[in-house]
């Protein structure tokens, strides 16, 4: 167990934003308190003293005013533009205070699906072909073949996925790209569908140090809406989505394929990487999340950890002390 420090945790919460008038869509991303007091607590249980900071406004605030932490558990999403993820650290890193979690670059990239998808393929890992529309007049210049999956390019936990993202005919990509660009106010990435199994895998670490703690496929039962792990299937996970691991080749497969995407990523600590078979059974990078979501209970990495019989506790520091050897490295 790493010696007690002091730890401050930065975080956007839905009920803070739903007060500033934020729906519920908007804020699907932020965290409940739930998630916050299940994080003090496991940091409390390691020995450490916490410090609830909040969002980057207030950490902004507090830095200017000369407040200093011996580490950040950062799990701070942001609100707005392609850097809101990476407003945290880029400020700790302007105050030398050292954080959990990926840096502003990592984070910034992988916020942007077509640019985590650019750098993955020159890695000459198996990304599915796209598109960005950018305005409606850009669906002219989609050629990719049908079926296709439509998307915003820089959203998670499925927002602005539904029944309708997986589009057969022009009319259709015209009409799901005009809602989308309408509702989210940013490009819209287009794919080859992908119609084979899907699997999130998490990873622990950062670097050669990384180390894939699981696979995990994605089911959908009967009632969801098929096809695709849509905002709603996620939304009520419980009733619509059976997690199981993947032991199998195409398990492998999907654990040795996303380890190299998060070390070309740049990702670091813990995180996910969500990937799904092409009609060959070819498995394919979908996207990265370096601030995967840690509710104990709901939340995809803390499920794939108990699957494979690691406690929230253990989690909490491990992610702790990779942190730590990073910041061991950074100052030798």
């Amino acid at each position: 167990m790493a010696e007690s420090m002091r730890i401050g945790i930065t975080f956007d919460l839905r009920e803070d934003y739903a007060r500033e008038g934020y729906d519920e869509e908007q804020t699907a991303e932020f965290d409940h308190v739930d998630t916050i007091l299940a994080i003090d607590s496991a940091l409390h249980s390691l020995g450490h003293e916490t410090d609830r900071i909040g969002h980057a406004r207030v950490l902004a605030k507090r830095l200017v005013d000369g407040d200093r932490w011996d580490l950040i558990f950062n799990i701070a999403e942001g609100m707005h533009g392609f850097g809101r993820q990476a407003l945290v650290p880029a400020l700790l890193d302007t105050y030398r205070v050292p954080y959990t979690f990926s840096d502003p670059l990592a984070l910034a990239v992988t916020l942007h699906k077509a640019a985590a998808k650019r750098i993955v393929r020159d890695q000459g890992l198996c990304t599915a072909d796209f598109s960005v529309v950018e305005a409606l007049a850009d669906v002219q210049h989609v050629t990719l073949p049908f079926p296709l999956f439509i998307k915003p390019i820089a959203e998670g936990t499925s927002k602005g996925i539904s029944a309708t993202s997986k589009v057969g005919n022009r009319i259709e990509l015209m009409r799901g790209c005009e809602r989308l660009l309408t509702r989210h106010c940013q490009p819209v990435l287009v794919e080859r569908y992908l119609p084979g199994r899907e699997f999130t895998v998490g990873i622990l670490g950062t670097g050669s140090a990384s180390t894939v703690l699981g696979v995990m496929e994605v089911v959908l039962r009967a009632g969801a809406e098929p096809e695709i792990y849509s905002y709603e299937n996620k939304k009520h996970f419980e009733e619509r989505v059976e997690a199981r691991l993947a032991v199998d080749a195409d398990g492998l497969a999907a654990a040795d394929l996303a380890l190299s995407a998060w070390k070309g990523l740049g990702c670091r600590d813990a995180g996910r990487i969500d990937v799904r078979c092409d009609v060959d059974g070819k498995v394919n990078f979908l996207e990265a999340n370096p601030l995967a979501g840690l509710h104990p209970k709901d939340s995809d990495l803390p499920l794939l950890a108990r699957l494979k019989g690691l406690p929230y506790r253990a989690l909490i520091e491990s992610i702790i002390a990779s942190a730590l050897s990073r910041v061991a490295k950074s100052v030798a």
